[in-house]
């Protein structure tokens, strides 16, 4: 069985009130625009999630809703600037869908790097700007079953490359 996960960094935030909160940061409209590009790309390819995995930030609310507005979601805290071995352990937890995680770089773009057979051969994706996007497959019957260095990347792309 293959099991398709998408692992989104949300989009651009907006910084208009320097004294907010950093886990209450909206969108900016260009993170609006951006994400609403992702979701286009993600039902054009065919490969729009059955289920999303998100960090409770606003951001990442914010970016799902422009991404899949009606997806069914799980907000976890643990997901909030989570570190790779925390990522894992919240998508081992999921039911055998098609997931898209959305959270916070660097633990997102770290998460792809050890759980990727190879990375992207993209020049952005180190940087892993706000709303890159990574669909891995893996080779796996259940969540439960995932395992470093086992995903194959089919796609990488940034809001850039979507222009249009």
């Amino acid at each position: 069985m293959t099991l398709t996960l998408i692992l989104t960094r949300h989009a651009k935030s907006a910084w208009d009130d320097p004294a907010l909160d950093d886990f209450d940061r909206p969108l900016s409209k260009r993170g609006r625009r951006d994400a609403r590009r992702i979701g286009r790309w993600l039902r054009e390819t065919g490969v729009f999630p059955q289920r999303a995995l998100a960090s409770p930030a606003l951001r990442t609310r914010e970016t799902l809703a422009a991404i899949a507005p009606r997806l069914p979601a799980i907000f976890m805290d643990e997901l909030f600037l989570a570190i790779p071995a925390a990522i894992a352990t919240c998508i081992m937890a999921m039911p055998p869908e098609r997931q898209i995680l959305i959270a916070h770089n660097p633990g997102i773009g770290n998460f792809v790097e050890q759980y990727a057979k190879t990375i992207p051969d993209n020049p952005r994706f180190h940087a892993y700007p706000t709303a890159a996007t990574t669909i891995l497959d893996f080779d796996i019957d259940g969540w439960s079953d995932l395992r470093p260095g086992t995903g194959r990347v089919r796609a990488f792309v940034t809001p850039g490359d979507l222009a249009g």
